[in-house]
Order: structure tokens, then sequence, then C-alpha cells
């Protein structure tokens, strides 16, 4: 059975990659990578582990690793060789643009200082790492897409937000299991990434919760990656929602829903919390006020629940987690005080892969590891920090820009997605190494990019517009 999985889950990513690739060589479609990586990278995990465990071969999973890298390669060369007049390329540079550009530099010059206990293969790995998405900002940051390109990205996720809550269903009522628990994931991360196997589920210590109860995370590597992953699908559900007429409301009700639903099954309280943040967010974007106030009234209701009606396990579980004493909020609080710890000791930071969860990280140099500001902040200095704040921050501010302004709606749900995202990931951003989620992560800097791209294009429109009244006002 797993040798049938494997052959479909290779032919499915090769026939994936090679229409991607020929598409970018041969017909000069470049930024069609991200068709290819939107697809891809939500099975990841999931596809290396069955490859593993039916060929028990590390040398055929690194192929299959290193497909998303090769495609990016691909981009890049395809893009820079089917740019006639390179000399003549416009440099309209935004502040997302130049806080990106300068975080690479300072991460880039930490790979040559002789700074850290790290390796220089793991601190390379770990440059990778950040340069891939910084890459996918880029690529992003130079496309332009027609009207039925943006809909073939939406309909990617829109499939995976129902595809990835179809699979918790059956977790849940059919094999009252976690798919991992068939598809080798524990042994791919013991022999590829030397994890041992944890919990009480044989996966990991995030695959349960902590009364024991099973937290899914359907075909993404884990329940945290999988609902930082359905933000983006409620997000996309909610724009189509709000701009489309109603004979097709349904659909993206449905979206919502699924991505919803699989919100539960994760079981994740940062997630729930970015959630309400997301859709708070959304109800300050559109004026919907009422939508505030209805919010405030669940949020109370929920008190009086908790104070009144709830079981005495729920009651502690929730004061717990609000006062940092559940086991897991206090893991949280103890990897944050061990980063400020660092960052305070050395403000110009420790050295490259020496924080965070990446593979590259080795346990005897790990410190801090939960919050993706500190990560950075423990390897780069409190600049370094600032620098990822900022272009996380401009990002965000540019799309919503272009998500006011821009005539294209397409574009203007592009960059409302893409804003929406990164505000719904705030909270797991201080409580996870969210940046190696890539399927979340690069889809939506690619969105930031896009954005990015659009805002420039307003602005020089604007500027030739006030060029052009002034001229005729003379």
């Amino acid at each position: 059975m797993a040798l049938v999985f494997m052959v479909i889950f290779a032919a499915a990513i090769g026939i994936g990659f090679l229409w991607a690739a020929q598409e970018m060589v041969f017909k000069g479609r470049w930024a069609y990578f991200i068709f290819f990586l939107a697809a891809y990278l939500p099975f990841y995990i999931t596809s290396l582990s069955v490859i593993h465990l039916a060929s028990r071969s590390p040398d055929l999973v690194t192929v299959f690793q290193v497909i998303k890298e090769v495609t990016l390669l691909i981009a890049l060369l395809t893009f820079l060789f089917y740019q006639k007049n390179l000399k003549d390329y416009p440099l309209r540079l935004q502040i997302t643009d130049w806080a990106i550009l300068a975080f690479l530099s300072l991460t880039f010059l930490y790979l040559l200082l002789p700074l850290g206990g790290a390796s220089f293969v793991n601190k390379a790995l770990y440059f990778k790492s950040i340069l891939m998405p910084a890459v996918v900002y880029f690529l992003g940051r130079n496309t332009v897409f027609a009207e039925l390109e943006l809909k073939r990205i939406f309909r990617i996720i829109f499939v995976i937000a129902i595809a990835a809550f179809g699979v918790n269903l059956v977790e849940s009522f059919v094999l009252n299991a976690h798919l991992q628990q068939f598809t080798g994931y524990a042994l791919y991360n013991l022999v590829i990434n030397d994890i041992e196997p944890s919990g009480n589920f044989g996966l990991t210590w995030t695959f349960e919760t902590q009364a024991v109860t099973m937290r899914l995370g359907s075909f993404f590597s884990d329940p945290l990656e999988m609902a930082s992953s359905v933000l983006m699908g409620f997000a996309s559900g909610l724009i189509w929602y709000l701009t489309t007429k109603k004979s097709h409301h349904w659909f993206y009700l449905l979206v919502m829903a699924c991505s919803l639903g699989s919100l539960i099954f994760s079981a994740s309280r940062a997630a729930f919390g970015a959630f309400f943040i997301m859709i708070f967010f959304l109800a300050l974007v559109f004026g919907l006020y009422r939508l505030i106030a209805a919010g405030f009234l669940a949020l109370m209701s929920f008190v009086v629940y908790v104070l009144f009606f709830a079981s005495t396990e729920f009651f502690y579980f929730v004061v717990d987690t609000i006062t940092f004493q559940n086991t897991s909020s206090i893991g949280h609080v103890i990897e944050w005080v061990l980063a400020l710890d660092s960052m305070f000791a050395n403000p110009l930071g420790i050295g490259l892969a020496t924080s965070g969860n990446f593979g590259s990280v080795t346990d005897d140099l790990r410190v801090g590891g939960e919050n993706q500001f500190l990560i950075y902040g423990v390897q780069f200095g409190w600049l370094g920090m600032l620098l990822y704040f900022i272009s996380l921050f401009s990002g965000m501010t540019l799309s919503l820009r272009v998500f006011y302004f821009s005539n294209d709606i397409y574009s203007a749900r592009l960059a409302f997605v893409g804003a929406a995202t990164k505000v719904g990931l705030l909270l797991p951003l201080f409580t996870a190494n969210v940046e190696i989620y890539t399927y979340v992560s690069w889809v939506s800097w690619w969105m930031i990019g896009y954005s990015v791209n659009q805002y420039g294009i307003l602005k020089k429109v604007k500027n030739e517009t006030i060029q052009g009244v002034s001229i005729v006002s003379v």
C-alpha cells in the first residue's frame, strides 16, 4: 500500500514540476512557479514521509526535498533570461523592499562572520531558509497576472482548505487516528531529521492536547502548520464571499466553514486567538462595527460560560492558559525569557543557526525558539528583529492600500488576503517559528510582493496624473 501511495505522490509531484518547468523555461512564464508550490507545499512533509516509508531511501527523499528550491531557482533564472534589457530594469523600491534587502544583507553578513558555534554548513542551510521566502517575495514583486491566472491561485487555496477539512473528518470519524500514523511520519523524522518519536501517539507532542486528546494536522506537517495555513483559506473565502454575486455565496461559505472546522480540529489556542484578531481586522477594514460589537458580546458570553457553567476541568484549563500556568504556556514563557536574556546580553546577536526549530539548529546551541521575532533577535540582534518587523508591517500596510485604491478587483482581493493572512499570523508568530511553515509563509509573502508591485503601479499612475494636471494648469 505504501508503495502505491509513493507512486501516486511521486507521479503527481513530478507531473506538476515538469508542467511548471516547461511553462517557465519554454514559454517565459516564470511566475507560474507559484501554482506548483501552492499545490505542493501543503503535502510536502506527508509526501516525503510516504516516499521514505516505501523506498527507505534518504537519497530519493533528498530529490523531492530540493524540488521546491529547484523550482524557485528555475523561476529566478528564467526571469533574468527573459528580461531583454536588464540595464533598463526599473528600480522603484518601496519601504518593504528596502527592509527586506537590509534584512537579507544583515543575515548574509552573519553567514560570513565567525560568530556563534554553528558550523558553516548549518549556517548556510539556515540562511537558505531565510533566502527562499525573500526570493518568493522578489518574484511576486515582479509578477503581473491576468484575471484567469489570479483566479487559478485562489482555486488552489480553496481546494487545499476543503481537502484539509475532508481529511480531518476521515481522521476523526473513520480512522480515529492521525493520518501521520500511517504515512511513516515518525520514521521519516527519526531517520532524516534525527528526531525521536514522542507523545502518546508515537509522533510528537504537537499532535496531542494536555488532556491527551488528538490534535489533527490533516496532510500538513503538524496541527500548528495546518492551523496557520487555514487562516489564509478563511480570508480568501471571505473576500470572495463579500465581492461576488449571491448565487455563488454557498461555495465561499463552504471554504470558510471548512477552514474554521480545521481550526477546531487543530486545537491550537494561538490559532484561535489569531482567528479572532483577523476577524477584528476584517471588521475594521470593512467598517463592520456591528461585527465588532457581536464579537465583544460573544467574548462576554464565553466569560460567563466559563465562570458559571463550564466544567471544573475546562475552567482551570482556561485560567491556566490566561495566567500562563498551563504546561504549554509555561514553555512559551521560558523560551521567551531565555531569548530576551540572550538579546540583552548580546544586543548584536549570537550568530546564525542558534535559535528556532529549523533542522540545522542543533539542540546544544538553541536559545529560545518559540517566537519568530525573538528567534531573529537572538541570532541577528535587535536590528535584525526590527528589520523583520518593518518588512512585515510595511508589507501589510502597502497591501491594504492596494486593496482600498486598486480598480482591479482580483489584485485587490489578493492584496486583502495577503494583508489579512499576515495579520492573522501575528499571534502564532509569538508562539511558533511560523516562517518554517512553507505553504502559508511562502504564498503569503508572494502575495505581499505582488501587492507591493501593484502599489508601485498605483503610485506611478498617481504621480503621472498629478504631473499632467500641473502641466495643463501651467
